[in-house]
């Protein structure tokens, strides 16, 4: 007799969240549809994560603890908690957030409607100071649209990806058989694992339910964002980002002037913030190491393809446009030192500025 599948498998990675893992769990436990299991993967977490993880796991049936025995990182997490999920779906919640409590019954009634391979919906970002006090919140949420054939699908990725939406794992849920089938995994890769992991799950599924729901709470903290760290790498993993789209959209056949305006203003967006973050210290560039960088940039084929689309309703994304088009080197540098002093002396208002682009 075959075993009874839960309806939603929730894998969640665990590294030195201790202050907020019980409210993500607690979450999850408090959803009106209770078909679910959940499993914790503490990725050798060197705090009080472990024993908690016990804990709960203790507490309530529906929940597993596992325990890797080295720090693996978040991908790595994710691809074990695949191997022990047994649901219909499948979702990626990070350790740190909190979800309201109508989320999985919103995913089950959509699936009786259209069992989609793919169920996403919307979040609020909610800014936390240095002192994990709540400053702002920013809601994106999705209008309710049902996609019951490909080609209607892959038109809609690019809006996504607009809305920020494309990009996350937390904010969709997996038809768990179909990504067996397909073998994906997450690749050990910095700040774009989630992307790169959706591309290639999205290349060929014919259904996908988007849901008017924003009560996913997607914690943004000063303290230990990784968005707020600096990483070397950050141009070149979102140039990849961008060309992992365009390519999607181009063995689509879809590659049209509305994908490339979206991904050319996306683009010019990446590249300030790269210009900026060569502004840190920590990037070790002088201002002529800054300009022979723009210089090269400005050489780059995708660029040339992607930057005479661009186009941006919001003003600050419109001057970045602007600047980037006149190919004027001393103008970009300057905007980019502009852009670095307003991030590091006001860190919360200009996140809110960022939000207006």
């Amino acid at each position: 007799m075959e075993e009874r599948r839960p309806f939603i498998s929730v894998v969640m990675p665990v590294y030195n969240v201790e202050k907020h893992l019980k409210k993500a769990v607690d979450s999850v436990l408090k959803q009106t549809y209770t078909d679910f299991e959940i499993i914790l993967v503490d990725d050798c977490s060197p705090d009080g994560c472990p024993q908690l993880c016990e804990e709960l796991a203790a507490s309530d049936e529906r929940i597993m603890a596992v325990h890797h025995n080295e720090n693996k990182g978040l991908s790595m997490a994710r691809n074990t908690g695949m191997t022990y999920a047994s649901g219909k779906y499948i979702w990626f919640m990070d350790s740190d957030d909190f979800v309201e409590d109508s989320l999985f019954a919103m995913v089950f009634d959509s699936v009786k409607e259209n069992p989609a391979e793919l169920i996403l919906f919307g979040l609020t970002e909610d800014y936390y100071d240095e002192k994990d006090r709540l400053h702002h919140s920013e809601v994106i949420c999705p209008k309710r649209e049902i996609y019951e054939n490909k080609e209607e699908l892959r038109r809609k990725v690019i809006d996504l990806e607009k809305q920020t939406l494309y990009g996350y794992a937390w904010n969709k849920m997996y038809d768990l058989d179909y990504l067996n089938k397909i073998g994906l995994q997450f690749e050990k890769i910095t700040l774009i694992e989630d992307i790169l992991f959706n591309v290639n799950f999205c290349m060929h599924i014919r259904k996908m339910n988007v849901l008017p729901f924003c009560g996913y709470h997607y914690n943004k903290r000063m303290d230990n964002s990784l968005t707020s760290k600096f990483v070397s790498d950050y141009y070149k993993l979102h140039r990849k980002r961008i060309d992992l789209i365009y390519k999607q959209y181009q063995k689509w056949g879809m590659c049209e002037s509305g994908v490339k305006s979206v991904l050319g203003a996306l683009y010019v967006r990446y590249i300030f913030s790269a210009i900026q973050r060569n502004c840190d210290k920590r990037a070790e560039m002088s201002h002529k190491g800054r300009r022979k960088w723009v210089r090269t940039l400005l050489k780059e084929p995708l660029l040339k393809e992607l930057l005479p689309y661009a186009k941006s309703d919001g003003k600050l994304l419109a001057v970045m446009i602007g600047v980037l088009k006149t190919g004027c080197v001393s103008g970009i540098l300057l905007l980019g030192r502009v852009i670095f002093i307003c991030k590091n002396s006001l860190p919360m208002i200009f996140s809110v500025l960022k939000q207006k682009r």
